[in-house]
C-alpha cells in the first residue's frame, strides 16, 4: 500500500513539474513581461531596472527553479492587468468555482446513477428507452446550447431565475458563499444544471452499460442458480461491480469540470476561475494564465490520487495482485 501511494505521488509530482514548465514558458516565450508592466512611457533604464527586479537577467534554469519555489508557496507574481497579486485573485474566485463544480458534479452523480439503474432494471421497457434517448440528446448537445436553452426557458420566458451573475453572497471568514442567500441559490441553479447535464447523460449511459454487462456474467448466473432473489442480485452484487468504473469516471470528471467550466462560466458570467482565465487570455495576463494551469494540474493530480486509493480499496483484485507481485519477482 505504501509503495503504491508513493509511486502515485511521484507520478503526480512529475506531472505538475511538466505543467509548471509549460506555464514558465508562457513567461519566457510569450510576450515581454517588462513591456506589459512598465508601459509605453517607461524609459530604457526603468525597463532594465524592472528586468533586474524580476530576475529576468538570470539563466533559464535559475528562473525555472525560482518559479517552482514561488508557486509552491502560492506566489504567482503580479497580474499584468490589475496590478494585484495573482494569489489574491485566485482566492477570490475559488469559492464560486468550487460551489458551482461540486453542486453540478453532485447533481450529475446522483441523477446519473439513479437514471442508469432505472434504465437497467428493465432494459426493454418504455422507461428505459425514454431515459436512454434523453441521455443521448444530453451527450450530443453542446454545453453552451444547454445554457442558452435554459436561459431562454427559465430567465426569458418564465422569469424564474436570473440569467447571469452570482447573486448576493455572504462572507464567512475568507470564504464567500451564495448558498446562504435566496438570490445566490437562484443564481446557482442554471449554471450548475448546465454543467451537470453532459456529465449526467454520460453517467446514465455508463451505469446502464455496466449494469447490463454485469448482469450477463457467470457470477450473476451463479447467484441466480443459488436461488437469490432478483433485488439482492441486482443491487447487492451487480451494482457494486458495475460502479467500480464509475468511480474512476466520476473522479476524472470532477477535474475536467473544473478545467473546462469556462463555457458555462462565460455564458452565465459566473465570477469563477475559468472566467478569470478566459479574461486573462483576452488581455494577455500571463501570470494569471500560468497560475491557472498549475492550479488545475495540481487538482487533477490530487483527484487522480484519491481515485486510485478508492479503487485500490474497493477492488480486492488489485490488493491480491500487488500482494502477490513480490513473490513472482
Amino acid at each position: 500500500m505504501a509503495s503504491f501511494v508513493l509511486k502515485r505521488i511521484w507520478q503526480g509530482l512529475l506531472t505538475v513539474l511538466v505543467v509548471a514548465f509549460v506555464a514558465f514558458g508562457l513567461f519566457r516565450f510569450v510576450g515581454d513581461p517588462v513591456m506589459s508592466m512598465a508601459g509605453a512611457e517607461a524609459t530604457q533604464r526603468d525597463r532594465e531596472e524592472l528586468r533586474e527586479q524580476l530576475g529576468l537577467n538570470d539563466s533559464i534554469p535559475v528562473q525555472f527553479v525560482r518559479f517552482v519555489a514561488n508557486a509552491a508557496t502560492g506566489d504567482f507574481g503580479i497580474s499584468y492587468r490589475s496590478g494585484r497579486p495573482v494569489s489574491n485573485l485566485l482566492a477570490e474566485r475559488i469559492p464560486a468555482t468550487l460551489e458551482l463544480v461540486f453542486l453540478g458534479a453532485g447533481m450529475a452523480l446522483l441523477f446519473g446513477v439513479l437514471l442508469g439503474i432505472a434504465a437497467a432494471l428493465r432494459p426493454r421497457g418504455r422507461l428505459s428507452r425514454f431515459i436512454l434517448t434523453g441521455s443521448l440528446a444530453g451527450v450530443c448537445l453542446p454545453t453552451f446550447v444547454n445554457g442558452i436553452l435554459l436561459i431562454y426557458l427559465f430567465a426569458v420566458t418564465l422569469r424564474w431565475l436570473p440569467s447571469f451573475g452570482r447573486g448576493e453572497t455572504v462572507q464567512i471568514g475568507v470564504w464567500s458563499t451564495g448558498l446562504l442567500t435566496s438570490s445566490g441559490l437562484r443564481s446557482l441553479i442554471m449554471p450548475a444544471l448546465t454543467l451537470a447535464l453532459f456529465q449526467l447523460a454520460m453517467l446514465t449511459r455508463l451505469v446502464y452499460s455496466e449494469m447490463t454487462d454485469v448482469m450477463q456474467t457467470d457470477f450473476i448466473r451463479f447467484c441466480r442458480a443459488r436461488g437469490l432473489d432478483r433485488r439482492s442480485i441486482f443491487f447487492r452484487h451487480g451494482l457494486r461491480s458495475a460502479l467500480m468504473p464509475v468511480v474512476t469516471v466520476v473522479g476524472l470528471n470532477i477535474g475536467s469540470v473544473i478545467a473546462f467550466s469556462a463555457i458555462t462560466e462565460t455564458v452565465f458570467q459566473w465570477p469563477g476561475l475559468s472566467l478569470l482565465f478566459v479574461d486573462s487570455i483576452r488581455f494577455g495576463d500571463i501570470p494569471v494564465m500560468a497560475a491557472y494551469l498549475v492550479l488545475v494540474s495540481f487538482v487533477f493530480v490530487l483527484i487522480n490520487l484519491a481515485v486510485d486509493l478508492i479503487y485500490f480499496a474497493i477492488d480486492p483484485r488489485l490488493r491480491v495482485s500487488r500482494a502477490g507481485a513480490p513473490a513472482h519477482g
